[in-house]
């Protein structure tokens, strides 16, 4: 600054303050300060002074506003603040991460961060070089990248962390502190930082170069050795020092040669923690460590050996590594070597011995430091898994800077050769390389001076006889010295102007001029460092130790003295040149470090130091060439897309564009390059781009509101036309409903009462008052409402009036009571009929049934008034009911249905049905009896008259009246009973809704036979019948008596209605409409009611609703309400009772049978019943079993019969055997079908196809056999008796039974030829049994097939009609039923034999030639056959059929081999096939070849997508073969990927060809195959769309009905997990849209669609999705578990993501917010969280599967771990007691009250009182009689660790105390007032986690972790007393290992760690991450409530 002084002469004023007086030629001499240089910028190129004093000054400026860093382009220059900073915080970590370069102020996370975009960006390996000299920055920049990429790596991984940790070990084993840095690198080192495709760090690896060992021996003064060994004098414990004699470092010679054993800022102590603990983050085993340390030691005792103490005992002290005492005191003092003849040892000089035991110490040393660097490489490198594995690093390159000592010896040459490489490479890059581009693109240029180094390469390495090669060639003679070394230097190089040459003959100094100054270099001791030897007697001494780990450090020596030994200047060339072709291949980044004084002090800014090192840096040339040059790049292709928005036209000519700034562009030959100051041409696109999407916004949000706004204005409309149409439909319904009541309630004169005519007077007078008003309402409109009232009162009065002619009509008629019925008598003796004895139940009523107890109503109402509002019948009424219908009691018949019905018929029906009902209950009189003309059809029961119901029912379900034996002979009587056999009795049963038919209109209308009195059997089979029948009016029926027990008065009427609504709710189910309205209405009503009645309504929701009316046993039980119980009989005379109820069905019966009688074998046993002489199968499914009881009662009542008596009886029987029956295997099973058989042949049901021979008994037990099976069973018996073997027996008369009497253990179903074979008729009955299948009817047998005839079995839906297909030599036939279920059942019955039939079978068919020439000639193990050839398949494990192979022989050559299954049907057949159904198997197999060769294409294919796509087809194999067809069917393996980019890669085309196996196999578990199919393109994107080419291959042409099936499946899975490529999108949506007939296309167009929106799956189908679609179900569910042990189901999907189904429960929940909470995964030994942002699937996948076994492993895959899904808080912020109650119940307490009782919380007494108190009221409510249970519940109430604080009786007497004072409080309250007690705490809400810690020597080894929104709490376990919190901003970084948790708190540079062992660190990482995401969340969005954290 330029001043005048007091005498007005002008003065300068430097930066300093300092004045300096100025003379004319030195002002002359100034020039004007630039303002950019005034107060500096942090780029240099800015700066207007480009010279030495701009840039120095811009340094100076910044360094003393405390910035250090400052950019020059995009080089950082970092100058040592010798001081720590607060700008390494996790914060700026966040802040620079994502953020542009120049952005933000220079800082070394820009450039870490550039790094890292960089390498995602281009998918580029990046390297940071970071120079300077001794004292810079240098270690401490590299740590700073190192942890800036862990942070942003993001995983909190184990691998980072110990990345991290490598660092303190590297430092401790090669850093000392020196006179110009206090943590000096004495190597030099390369981190390759090694990251996966996603940008996540997965290892690292460590390259060492030069370390220097002469400092284990040597130090210059104020240095001092390596820090490891002043560490370990200070950390070590005193124990251990003792056992490894150490002491002092004092007491050390090798310690203190440089008189220096302490560094300010620097604690040993706690640095030996720090090392220790690095060590087991690194695995370190604690074995390892010691050795190290015990060497280490032995180095400190070796080198206070003088020569004069190397003795035996000497040696004894210095203890190496358990070595023979005497070999190394004589390796030590001699020296051997060998001669011509023979080897001679001499003695050393006390120097030679001095040195000899330096070298011994440095080669210890240093291969101690290379064996820790390997093992640090082994702990953090992860070998890429494949060679396809994506893999991206950046390498950090710290290493030693340029050093000038005023003593430099040969490590100094070394390391300044680095050092000039390191510059060679940075010139190259900022100066060579880029003039070198201009040159090259023709772009105006001029050239940049610089400072070239590569003169002194030349010197140093280049030259054929350079400096380096003439100390490697000295050092390899035996007579070499430093003088014969320098002397050739001088004599090759002397006339160089880079080499100074020593002063005179005698000096051994010379100098090299390097890039950063002159350097003079003493060589003495030259040839001895290069050679680096140690005595060959040491090293093989070595190899005799017994210390393992002192051999395996001197492993590598070979102790061969032949061997040729490199020098240390070659290896360390040889590692230098590794490094910079590493480096060459990286995208660079520079750090220039400086260092600002030599002093090592802050704020000293040393001008001449940095001048020199901006001068030889080359800064000044490179902010020229930065500020000259054109940086940013890009093709001319690249530009225009990115660009071409800026134009003004669609002519891109940047020559002609007006643009100012297009200036500081240039047009190359292949590129566009633009200057630095161009980055205005990217802000300018960016902005309008900005603007471009705000405008595009904009335009959306009106065309959407537009759109909104019209479709709003239609609804409206439609909604108000709709009205209106309702609304006239209502008044017209209304008027029909009026007049068909009035003809309705007109039957016959002689029919009608005189309540009949006083009613049709008064519906006539309403018919009349409703005309006028319609009148009235049409004329004047606006006079209605005063007109209805008008006219309502009239109304009323004329209701009056009738209801007082009614009631003295009723008084008259008191008279004939005793001429007439007497009907409330008749009513209330309901169920007066039931006998005690049920029909078909011999003897006594089972117990329960014998009285009928009066029914009681414990709480009698006036109303059913229900429980839930939401669901309440008057809801209900007032939503859905008609007109002014109420939903309370009325004693009158209803004018119109309660519920809107669109059938006319359905109404009539329900106004019957209310009449009938009103009758039941008793709420009007009976009718009188009809008079005689109409008496005859009065005298017939109610079901005659009910059309041809039940006329015809019975036979529908019973059978035929005349049957004829299987081959058409007349049925016999067989036994003395003369019991009639027929087929029809095994006819399988019908329902009624099959038999019964719309024509039964009969049941509409009160026919004459309504108005008689009737029983309430009959009123109560009538009201059933019109549900059966008209399903539409079920709920109509529910809703009138419910309507009829509102607000009933009558006690009576009231239980016949409840009991009424008991039976019917046991026949048939409401809809779901009004399903949870029934159910909360009888929620609500009588006691005993409530729950009989609900479990009926859910059992007959569960089994489906009833097909006949009610038997006698259900209506005694609805009486009693108790359980039913029927009788069983089994064939080996048991005779088993079991409960059943009203819905039970088949299925259920036998179940519990074979539960009792431990049967195992269960299939083919069906439960029968039997009716007199007619017996038939319920089977064992749906059919219900009171069904079948009330058609045997109408039966008996058809005949005459009272149905009270019908001797029906059910039987537990064998109806089918399996093809494959062994009777070994279940002895109850073979007992019960022998005792069949035999009761069978006595009773004369099994008939012999003979003619009949006299009869001849043979006592076989129970057995009469004719004489034409005398013999066979005679020679039975007499085996039996021989062998005395029943079994065997039984075994043998059941085959014989099953092959001959075949049709009589059958499955029957009736069914329509629709097409096939002409047969007699079309309609018969389809007869399966372990056979075959047989068509027949009551005649005669139609055809029959056996299973070797059948070929196939498949089922087609229609839109009306379902199909079966037969496939059979005979002919194709496809039948129908009336019966879809039937259908089915057929279907799956034959499907299954014939599946096990073949999987049993031992029999195939060959359909083609194979030659095993053909074949493979090399391999004999191939078997050859002919078409037609019988092969017979040998099972082993040789083969499996699953990968398409199998063993055979064959049966005419008998040779045996492997045999192809796409080569070979298998026969399904149990016993050899004969030759004539062999060659008609051939001749049918060539038919369906032949029709198969002709291409039936679906409608869209991948035969286009081939043609340009797939790979060329394979040839032919053979005359005749058609070529192959990549995009059809095929049953062959691929042998190479269908996709022609794959056919290169081999390894991905296997996976192809293993992923198609598996698609082709059908029989492994399913989870195991999608999880091979999907993996690989789970894993390799390139595979997918082969994955989905393979599965429509397999769609197509393909007849398989299971392979389209699974097809289908496998499609459907594979479109929820990743979408195909743009290319195939196309072509598989057309696939899927051209078979929309499909169940699935739909869904899986939907599914395809969706996943173009969403990111890929990252994990194969959960078991859940898999059992799913299995199902045919595409909706996906999974239980949830909450804290409170309850648990919900909730619908999920494919792509769920874990807070979306957060947010669903919550709602579901009705939580305030869902904020906080999360899913957790709990498995058998962890609870883990989920993240929010996966998919749920693939998070609960990843957690639960166990590891994997290889992927074709025989055993199968491994299972997955059993797990739970949980609900719960994770997070504890703004938690407030009592704001959501639901949250609090079900959540905070139960979650809460562990850590209180486990004692985690620090409380008072009063406190543990109070609290206590509530927990007790918890427990027992106001249940006062529990106080004695008060000391044994302790445990649920006390802290675990109070409770022996005070006895047992004192906390009684104060918890009871603290009770009362809780009085009035429910259980609900008393939990929330326990958290609201405990919110008070600082430890509420916390996570605590009770852990080891080795690392602060301040804290307790034993430490309880809380993590809460305060952050992380140490928490003494003891006392409980907080220790420390470390709020979320101040903790840098943590990890988590398998046993170890890591943190670190405070600044990256001065940061203290906490290692901790436990095995839970995995949640302390979940947890700190989930928090500190949501405190950033806060911190960056504006939220309306309280701050989540605090300040």
């Amino acid at each position: 600054r330029l001043e005048l002084s007091d005498t007005g002469q002008r003065q300068l004023i430097d930066d300093e303050g300092k004045v300096h007086k100025l003379s004319k030629k030195n002002e002359a001499s100034l020039r004007p300060m630039h303002p950019t240089s005034v107060e500096g910028v942090d780029d240099m190129i800015r700066l207007g002074d480009l010279n030495e004093a701009g840039l120095l000054r811009n340094l100076l400026m910044r360094h003393r506003q405390g910035v250090i860093y400052t950019y020059t382009g995009s080089i950082l220059l970092a100058v040592n603040p010798y001081q720590v900073l607060p700008i390494y915080t996790a914060e700026h970590v966040r802040l620079y991460h994502g953020a542009q370069l120049g952005k933000l102020p220079p800082h070394v996370f820009a450039i870490a961060d550039s790094c890292y975009r960089d390498m995602q960006r281009h998918r580029r390996d990046q390297c940071c070089v970071i120079s300077g000299e001794s004292g810079a920055g240098k270690t401490e920049s590299t740590k700073l990248i190192l942890q800036f990429l862990a942070a942003v790596s993001g995983q909190h991984s184990w691998i980072e962390q110990q990345v991290l940790e490598a660092n303190p070990i590297l430092e401790a084993f090669g850093n000392a502190k020196t006179i110009r840095n206090d943590n000096s690198s004495r190597f030099g080192k390369y981190i390759d930082i090694n990251f996966d495709a996603a940008g996540v760090i997965e290892g690292a690896r460590v390259e060492q170069y030069l370390l220097e060992k002469c400092r284990v021996c040597h130090q210059a003064p104020e240095e001092r050795n390596y820090h490891i060994f002043y560490c370990m004098l200070l950390g070590m414990s005193t124990e251990q020092k003792k056992i490894l004699s150490l002491g002092n470092a004092a007491d050390y010679k090798s310690l203190t040669m440089g008189n220096c054993t302490s560094c300010d800022g620097r604690d040993d102590s706690a640095d030996y923690s720090r090392i220790r603990s690095a060590m087991k983050i690194l695995m370190f085993k604690e074995m390892e460590s010691w050795e190290i340390f015990k060497l280490l030691a032995a180095l400190l005792h070796l080198g206070n050996l003088k020569s004069s103490e190397m003795s035996r005992q000497g040696v004894n002290k210095a203890g190496i590594g358990k070595v023979d005492s005497k070999n190394l005191e004589t390796s030590l003092t001699y020296r051997s070597f060998m001669t011509n003849r023979e080897r001679v040892s001499r003695p050393l000089s006390q120097d030679q011995a001095t040195d000899g035991r330096d070298a011994f110490a440095k080669a210890i040393y240093g291969r101690m430091f290379m064996w820790i660097v390997e093992k640090i490489n082994t702990a953090i490198y992860k070998p890429p898994p494949d060679a396809s594995h994506v893999r991206f690093s950046i390498g950090l390159l710290d290493i030693f800077g340029f050093e000038n000592f005023d003593a430099n010896s040969f490590e100094q040459l070394c390391i300044n050769f680095a050092n000039e490489q390191l510059q060679q490479f940075f010139v190259k890059h900022v100066f060579k390389l880029e003039q070198a581009e201009y040159a090259s693109e023709n772009i105006y240029w001029t050239h940049v001076a610089f400072n070239d180094n590569q003169r002194t390469l030349d010197l140093l390495v280049g030259a054929p006889l350079n400096v380096l090669a003439l100390v490697d060639e000295e050092s390899h003679f035996p007579k070499g010295t430093d003088a014969t070394m320098l002397t050739k230097m001088v004599q090759i190089h002397g006339k160089n102007g880079l080499f100074v040459p020593p002063k005179s003959s005698h000096d051994m100094h010379f100098g090299i001029q390097h890039f950063a100054g002159d350097v003079t270099y003493n060589a003495k001791g030259f040839l001895e460092k290069n050679r680096d030897s140690v005595s060959l007697d040491l090293i093989k001494l070595m190899h005799t130790s017994t210390n393992k780990f002192l051999r395996q450090i001197f492993h590598a020596d070979g102790g061969n003295e032949l061997r040729q030994v490199s020098t240390l200047s070659g290896q360390f060339r040889q590692s230098l040149d590794s490094l910079m072709k590493t480096l060459a291949t990286c995208q660079p980044h520079f750090i220039r470090c400086f260092k600002p004084n030599i002093y090592k002090k802050p704020e000293i800014f040393d001008r001449d130091l940095c001048i020199r090192q901006l001068r030889y840096s080359g800064m000044i040339e490179t902010i020229k060439i930065r500020k000259m040059g054109y940086p940013i790049r890009h093709t001319f292709q690249e530009f225009l897309q990115r660009y071409r928005v800026l134009l003004r036209s669609s002519i891109c000519d940047p020559r002609t564009e007006g643009l100012d700034y297009l200036s500081q562009l240039q047009l190359g030959i292949a590129r566009l390059q633009a200057k630095v100051r161009a980055r205005q041409l990217e802000q300018s696109y960016k902005e309008k781009r900005e603007a471009a999407i705000l405008l595009q916004s904009q335009a959306r949000g009106c065309i959407r509101r537009r759109q909104w706004k019209q479709k709003k204005e239609a609804v409206l409309i439609l909604q108000a036309q709709t009205r209106g149409m309702l609304a006239r439909k209502a008044v017209k319904k209304m008027k029909n409903d009026v007049s068909s009541c009035r003809n309705f309630c007109l039957p016959d004169a002689a029919c009608l009462t005189v309540e009949e005519h006083l009613a049709e007077e008064y519906l006539a007078e309403e018919h009349l008052v409703d005309e006028r008003l319609a009148e009235e309402h049409l004329t004047e409109e606006q006079l209605a409402e005063e007109r209805l009232a008008e006219e309502r009162l009239a109304r009323e009065q004329t209701a009056q009036q009738l209801q007082r002619r009614l009631e003295k009509v009723l008084e008259e008629q008191q008279e004939e009571k005793s001429k007439t019925v007497n009907d409330e008598k008749m009513v209330d003796s309901i169920f007066d009929f039931l006998p005690t004895v049920v029909g078909g139940q011999e003897g006594p009523a089972p117990q329960g049934f014998e009285v009928r107890p009066t029914w009681r109503e414990e709480t009698p109402k006036e109303e059913c008034d229900d429980v839930d509002d939401e669901y309440s019948f008057a809801k209900f009424a007032s939503l859905y009911f008609q007109g002014s219908a109420t939903h309370t009691y009325i004693g009158q018949r209803l004018r119109s249905t309660l519920l809107f019905h669109e059938d006319e018929r359905d109404t009539l029906a329900c106004l019957s049905v209310w009449w009938i009902i009103l009758r039941f209950m008793g709420d009007i009189p009976e009718p009188k009896r009809a008079q005689e003309s109409v008496s005859s059809a009065g005298d017939q029961s109610i079901l005659q008259n009910l059309g041809q119901r039940q006329g015809r029912r019975l036979s529908n379900l019973v059978g035929l009246d005349q049957v004829r034996s299987p081959h058409g002979a007349r049925s016999q009587c067989l036994s003395a009973r003369g019991r009639c056999v027929k087929l029809s009795c095994i006819l399988p049963l019908q329902s009624t809704a099959e038999t019964v038919k719309e024509e039964d209109d009969i049941l509409v209308g009160e026919g004459p036979s309504l108005h008689r009195p009737m029983t309430s059997l009959e009123k109560l089979h009538i009201i059933v019948e019109y549900a059966m029948v008209r399903q539409d009016i079920r709920d109509e029926i529910y809703c009138q008596i419910c309507k009829q027990l509102v607000g009933n008065k009558d006690e009576k009427s009231r239980r016949r209605g409840w009991i009424l609504l008991s039976i019917c709710l046991g026949i048939f189910a409401p809809t779901e409409l009004f399903d949870k309205y029934l159910q909360n209405f009888i929620r609500s009503g009588p006691a005993n009611f409530a729950q009989y009645c609900s479990e009926k309504l859910q059992r007959t929701i569960a089994n489906g609703s009833r097909s006949e009316p009610p038997s006698c046993i259900e209506l005694q039980a609805a009486e009693t309400q108790k359980p039913m119980t029927v009788s069983v009989i089994l064939m080996d005379g048991q005779n088993i009772k079991l409960t059943i109820d009203s819905a039970t069905n088949s299925a259920e019966v036998c179940e519990r049978i074979a539960q009792k009688v431990k049967l195992k074998d269960t299939f083919g046993f069906s439960l029968y019943v039997s009716l007199h002489e007619k017996r038939w199968s319920l089977g064992c499914g749906k059919q219900h079993v009171l069904d079948a009881i009330s058609l045997c009662e109408q039966d008996s009542r058809k005949k005459g019969e009272q149905e009270l008596n019908s001797p029906w009886r059910l039987y537990f029987l064998k109806e089918l055997f399996t093809p494959w029956l062994d009777c070994g295997q279940d002895p109850v099973s073979t007992d019960l079908i022998y005792k069949q058989i035999i009761r069978g042949l006595k009773l004369g049901e099994y008939q012999s196809d003979k003619v009949r021979e006299p009869e001849i008994h043979i006592n076989l037990g129970l057995c009469v056999l004719s004489l034409s099976e005398k013999a066979k069973c005679v020679q039975l018996v007499k085996m039996a008796h021989l062998q005395k073997n029943v079994d065997l027996v039984k075994a043998e008369v059941i085959d014989y039974a099953r092959q001959k009497w075949s049709k009589f253990f059958s499955k029957f179903f009736n069914v329509t030829k629709i097409s096939g074979p002409d047969l007699p008729q079309n309609e018969f009955v389809a007869a399966v049994n372990c056979s075959g299948i047989t068509f027949m009817n009551e005649k005669e047998t139609l055809l029959e097939f056996f299973y070797p005839e059948v070929t196939g079995v498949s089922t087609i839906s229609q839109a009306t009609l379902q199909l079966v297909t037969l496939i059979t030599l005979k002919g194709e036939f496809s039948l129908s039923s009336n019966s879809p279920g039937e259908l089915e059942q057929l279907w799956r019955l034959v499907d299954m034999f014939l599946e096990g039939i073949k999987a049993r079978s031992q029999y195939a068919l060959a359909l083609q030639d194979s030659n095993r020439i053909s074949l493979c000639p090399d391999d004999p193990t191939f078997l050859s056959f002919r078409k037609g050839d019988l092969l017979f398949i040998i099972k082993d494990e040789e083969y499996s059929p699953n990968h398409g192979w199998m063993k055979g022989k064959n049966e005419r050559t008998s040779l045996t081999g492997a045999v192809s299954m796409d080569s070979v049907l298998v026969l399904a057949a149990l016993n050899k096939p004969t030759n004539e159904l062999l060659q008609r198997k051939s001749i049918s197999q060539v038919n369906q070849a032949t029709e198969g060769n002709t291409e039936r294409v679906a409608p869209i294919s991948l035969k286009e997508f081939s043609f340009e796509y797939f790979r060329q087809p394979g040839k032919a194999m053979g005359k005749g073969v058609a070529k192959e067809k990549l995009w059809a069917s095929s049953r062959e393996p691929l042998r190479q990927p269908l996709l022609q980019k794959l056919v290169g890669n081999s390894e991905l085309s296997q996976q192809a060809c293993l992923s198609f196996i598996d698609i082709l196999c059908q029989v492994r578990s399913t989870l195991e195959l999608t999880d091979q199919i999907f993996g690989p393109a789970m894993q390799y994107e390139i595979l997918r769309d082969e994955i989905y080419c393979q599965i429509m291959k397999q769609m197509t042409i393909n007849n398989n009905r299971f392979s389209m099936e699974n097809g289908w499946q496998l499609l459907w899975l594979c479109c929820g997990l990743f979408s195909p490529s743009q290319t195939l999108f196309r072509h598989t949506q057309r696939f899927l849209e051209s078979r929309k007939h499909e169940p699935l296309a739909s869904e899986c167009v939907k599914r395809l669609k969706g996943m173009l929106r969403m990111e890929p799956r990252k994990r194969p189908p959960h078991q859940v999705e898999v059992d799913a679609i299995q199902q045919n179900s595409t909706q996906l569910f999974h239980k949830v578990h909450f804290p409170n042990d309850t648990e919900e189901i909730f619908e999920v999907t494919t792509t769920t993501r874990i807070h979306d189904l957060c947010k669903d429960i919550a709602n579901n929940l009705l939580l305030v917010s869902p904020d906080g909470f999360s899913l957790f995964v709990k498995t058998t030994d962890k609870v883990l969280s989920l993240n929010d942002a996966d998919y749920f699937f693939d998070s609960i996948r990843q957690v639960a599967d166990n590891p994997k076994k290889p992927r074709r492993a025989k055993d199968g895959m491994a299972a997955s771990l059993p797990y739970i899904i949980i609900f719960m808080r994770k997070l504890w912020f703004n938690v407030i007691p009592g704001r959501d109650l639901r949250a609090d119940l079900t959540f905070h307490y139960p979650q809460e009250l562990p850590k209180y009782l486990r004692g985690y919380h620090k409380c008072t007494k009063e406190d543990m009182f109070n609290l206590a108190g509530l927990l007790f009221r918890v427990n027992v409510d106001m249940d006062r009689s529990q106080f004695v249970m008060i000391p044994k519940m302790l445990k649920e109430l006390v802290p675990a660790d109070q409770m022996r604080t005070m006895s047992p009786e004192e906390w009684k007497k104060n918890i009871i105390s603290s009770y009362n004072k809780h009085a009035g409080l429910t259980v609900d309250d008393a939990k929330v007032a326990f958290l609201k007690a405990i919110s008070r705490w600082q430890t509420f809400g916390c996570a605590f986690f009770e852990v080891k810690q080795t690392s602060e020597a301040a804290l307790p080894s034993i430490i309880m972790i809380a993590i809460s929104k305060q952050g992380v709490n140490f928490i003494d376990p003891k006392t409980k007393d907080i220790l420390a919190t470390h709020p979320f901003n101040r903790i840098t970084n943590w990890s988590s290992g398998s046993t170890y948790f890591h943190m670190t708190i405070g600044n990256m540079v001065n940061s203290s760690t906490i290692l901790c062992e436990t095995s839970l660190g995995y949640k302390i990482d979940d947890l700190l991450k989930s928090y500190l995401d949501m405190y950033l969340n806060e911190r960056t969005s504006v939220r309306p409530r309280n701050q989540l954290f605090p300040a």
